[in-house]
Parts: C-alpha cells; structure tokens; sequence
C-alpha cells in the first residue's frame, strides 16, 4: 500500500483517500478497485489522491472536515469544498454505487470525462 501525501488541486475534483499502514480495509480497496479506478467513469472524474491518515486528517483542505477512520473517501471540488464522503470501505459490489451520487452532485464544468472503459 502506497502511503503518500500529495499537494491540494485547486483546478478539479478528486477523491482523497484517507489510509495508513496496517489498514486490512485499505488493503481490500487496494487489491479490489485501485487497479482499475484511473479508468473508470469515477476516476476520469475524481482522480485518487492518497493521503496517510497520521500525516493529515483534511487533505490540506480547510473546508474538509477532518477524517477520523480509514479507509475514508472524501471527493472535494474544484474550490476543495468537501461534496460528500464515504467513510469504510463497503467492498467491490457497493464502492462505485456510494461514489456515483457524490458525484452528480459536482458542477457540470467538473464532471469531465475522457475515453475508457467504466465499471
């Protein structure tokens, strides 16, 4: 599991990804969505940005309200205003249909796609 801490986007949406080492809940996200996020519908929207849970608790948003769990998922937009948050990881089946309405509710200007295949 890859614990990094990147810089704020202040220009797109993405969806934060609290973590730390040891998370067995993480691990499963790991082995069972990370592979494919970058290409699916979610991911060309709300890239993945991980953050270490020990490091930094709002992604280096102040409008984020500081995550307490892992694995929590936080998609921000473009402004780094938190649109919603999914904290656990609720296993292949559910993960995508916990993400999708978070991010209807992105302006339309942040919903940009490119060409891929979607889950």
């Amino acid at each position: 599991m890859a614990l990094c801490l990147g810089t704020p986007r202040a220009d797109a949406a993405e969806l934060l990804m609290f973590e730390q080492k040891g998370c067995p809940y993480c691990a499963r996200f790991d082995a069972e969505i990370a592979p494919d996020y970058p290409d699916s519908r979610s991911g060309r929207i709300a890239p993945l940005r991980r953050v270490d849970i020990f490091d930094d608790r709002t992604g280096g948003y102040d409008e984020v309200q500081p995550a307490v769990f892992t694995p929590t998922f936080v998609l921000v937009d473009g402004a780094g205003r938190e649109v919603g948050r999914l904290e656990g990881y609720p296993g292949r089946k559910y993960f995508y249909s916990e993400i999708e309405p978070m991010l209807e509710r992105l302006p339309a200007s942040e919903k940009r796609q490119t060409t891929g295949r979607v889950p």
